[in-house]
């Protein structure tokens, strides 16, 4: 069966690409060993050098990468955009800072000399998602080549051209042909890739299941993985925080990428005293939002990723109200072409209701009322995940203390949650292991290793 682009704001098929068979994705691995042996050579200096050309290349050519996106998944385009640009800054971070990251650590002991140093580990495998068809890959990629890996991709199989594009920017940029290259390849074949004795680790940002299949595989083989899962971010508002400035960011965080990403804002912890004016204010302004097609600069929402992702959306949203939710807007599929899905709010979220415990992937907010702060923690805790959470209020020490409560990856402070260069971005429980980004994700693929000296 071929790996194909699919539009989902029409549902026609764009691209076909045909799938390689084994033989072929074991000769790629063996080239990107031999491009490794090389590469881990090369001084940092050097590859900060490569990095900051792939950055230019983003840049330069940003349109076209960020149609190629908004073609096969759906998001703005402006949202696309912003991406481009944000994989643009993650490569020159890398390029900036690798090199004071992996610097010797001198340490005392009974030795003449004793050091610490950070060396490459070889072939790094990433299977990727299709919600942030780029960024995904260049949080992974920029580190991970800085610190003298090679990496191998296998992308969501509804982003191939997108996959592509990203072998094509690294060879553009001046990096060795091997050193970054593509799999068109299924699932079913990702547990021979880990197998491989050249494969070295892997990494993984999807569901829960993916998750488990991946970690178990790279288990049997004693070989590392870090996984970046899902997520039911909770977005808390408390009685002394600015509503209209929480209504705004709440809009976007649960409706940014047509609401498909792991640290959107999803279950809203409203405290009673507040929670009749936010629901009526975030509903007007989810009303607010236009719909429409992906690459007109004015839309705000594009369509769900694919058609089945959309049809199981529905029957979240579905059976949640027939166990008593209520809907405040949206909540039915958009009869028009394309797999559209409107701005909903749920409300009278209770638990024990599929809202309650699922993660809603789609433009779906869940209202939940709370008498108190204590409550409040109790109910952002009462998930299987843990990757971010949002707090807002006007006291701020009180909101440190409230964040130490709260079993996440991260806590934004009146903000809403996102992923930075500088920060180390990760979850808990069943939202993954292991971090990305700032100095703590470029020491996820290395070898640290001591030397002692007499």
């Amino acid at each position: 069966m071929p790996i194909e682009t699919i539009n989902p704001t029409n549902n026609t098929l764009v691209k076909s690409f045909e799938k390689m068979n084994d033989e072929k994705v074991s000769e790629l691995v063996r080239t990107s060993e031999k491009v490794y042996q090389e590469w881990r050579k090369t001084t940092l200096k050097h590859r900060a050098e490569l990095l900051l050309n792939t950055a230019n290349v983003l840049r330069s050519n940003k349109d076209k990468y960020a149609e190629i996106m908004t073609l096969e998944m759906g998001k703005p385009i402006s949202q696309s955009i912003g991406e481009v640009e944000k994989c643009a800054w993650v490569c020159e971070y890398y390029a900036e800072n690798a090199e004071g990251m992996l610097k010797k650590e001198i340490v005392e002991t009974d030795g003449s000399e004793s050091f610490v140093q950070f060396d490459p580990i070889g072939i790094v495998l990433a299977v990727m998602p299709w919600n942030f068809p780029m960024w995904q890959v260049f949080r992974f990629a920029a580190p991970a080549l800085m610190a003298g890996n090679v990496g191998l991709l296998k992308h969501a199989s509804n982003v191939p051209m997108s996959a592509l594009a990203i072998e094509e920017i690294f060879v553009k940029a001046g990096l060795p042909e091997g050193v970054f290259q593509t799999l068109l390849i299924d699932s079913s074949q990702v547990e021979s890739v880990i197998n491989n004795p050249l494969v070295k680790a892997t990494t993984l940002t999807g569901s829960e299941p993916a998750g488990m299949s991946v970690a178990s595989a790279a288990g049997r083989a004693l070989k590392k993985s870090v996984l970046e899962l899902g997520g039911s971010d909770p977005f808390i508002i408390l009685n002394d925080a600015n509503i209209d400035e929480a209504v705004d960011a709440g809009v976007f965080a649960r409706t940014m990428n047509n609401g498909q990403s792991c640290i959107a804002a999803k279950r809203f912890i409203l405290i009673d005293k507040i929670a009749d004016e936010f629901e009526s204010k975030f509903v007007n302004k989810m009303n607010s939002l236009i719909v429409g097609d992906p690459m007109d600069s004015k839309t705000e929402l594009g369509p769900i990723a694919r058609e089945d992702l959309l049809m199981e959306l529905d029957y979240q949203v579905k059976t949640s109200v027939k166990q008593g939710a209520k809907i405040l807007c949206g909540g039915k599929r958009i009869e028009r072409e394309g797999a559209f899905y409107p701005a909903s709010v749920l409300s009278n979220v209770k638990k024990g209701m599929l809202a309650y415990t699922e993660e809603l992937f789609g433009p779906v907010a869940i209202m939940i009322r709370v008498k108190d702060e204590e409550e409040a923690i109790h109910v952002a805790n009462d998930t299987s995940f843990g990757l971010g959470a949002s707090l807002w209020t006007s006291n701020i020490e009180n909101a440190k203390l409230f964040a130490n409560q709260i079993d996440t990856g991260s806590v934004f402070i009146n903000g809403f949650v996102k992923s930075d260069p500088r920060l180390p971005f990760g979850g808990t429980k069943s939202s993954g292991y292991g971090r990305e980004l700032s100095h703590y994700g470029i020491k996820e693929f290395v070898n640290i290793k001591t030397v002692w000296v007499k």
